[in-house]
């Protein structure tokens, strides 16, 4: 087979996949966006394969898979529909994930998974300036909301910025719930994206791979500089992001 004949066939091979997770991701980003509220019927599968120019098999595949992960539910009659998630938090204020736990009445449990320290930024923070996490803690845990997995939370803490988070115990507490209690700060920038779970995050999670899940990316600042970075990762059928506004001027 020659080269051209070959990556042909390789076009063909990965472009299903490919249009299946820009399905995918198209539906996941407008429900965890809130443009497609709880209780909203989505359009139909014929419709939506006509839009994306595709047959419906591969519209019905992502919707089953985000059916599974507890973003929709089916009703042959009725069709497909937004489902209403299990819990709440503000999509625009800084919370403790304890909180988030308890205020839903459930038990609230933690697991420390791994804590380090680096003198190095890490690569996808370079963007903020050469200096701004160069001496730092990095600490991954997990969450739980009566003994299920609800949010894989990874850190990174500046010790420059955070001088007393070098001595500071993770083992009963976590590092989120240890800052809102112990450190101030001032400016914050927030990413909530949709994904699909992969590697230990599924596992971690106890979803299938490829499930929705929502993350929360956060950068917190104060006078001394930048205080943390954090990923939170929530199982897409256990979490919902929601924000109150005012008209501007």
């Amino acid at each position: 087979m020659d080269s051209q004949t070959k990556n042909a066939s390789e076009q063909k091979k990965t472009a299903p996949q490919s249009l299946h997770l820009r399905i995918l991701n198209d539906v996941q980003g407008k429900i965890v966006s809130g443009v497609w509220a709880p209780g909203f019927r989505i359009p139909f599968e014929t419709d939506m394969a006509k839009d994306y120019g595709c047959s419906r098999m591969t519209v019905n595949k992502a919707l089953t898979q985000l059916t599974r992960a507890g973003l929709l539910e089916r009703s042959r009659k009725s069709g497909t529909f937004v489902k209403a998630p299990q819990s709440l938090s503000a999509a625009l204020e800084i919370t403790n994930i304890r909180d988030e736990v308890e205020k839903a009445g459930r038990k609230y449990s933690y697991q420390l998974l791994s804590d380090s320290s680096d003198d190095r930024q890490p690569a996808f923070l370079n963007h903020l300036g050469a200096a701004a996490f160069c001496n730092i803690r990095k600490i991954k845990c997990l969450h739980f909301a009566d003994d299920k997995p609800f949010c894989i939370e990874e850190r990174i803490i500046s010790k420059t910025a955070v001088p007393e988070v070098v001595s500071a115990s993770f083992e009963q507490e976590a590092p989120g719930t240890w800052l809102f209690k112990t450190v101030p700060w001032n400016a914050a920038e927030h990413q909530i994206f949709a994904s699909a779970a992969k590697g230990d995050v599924a596992s971690l999670l106890k979803i299938p791979q490829g499930s929705a899940c929502l993350v929360v990316e956060r950068i917190t600042q104060n006078e001394k500089g930048y205080v943390t970075w954090a990923r939170l990762s929530y199982p897409g059928d256990q979490h919902r992001l929601f924000a109150k506004f005012t008209p501007a001027g």
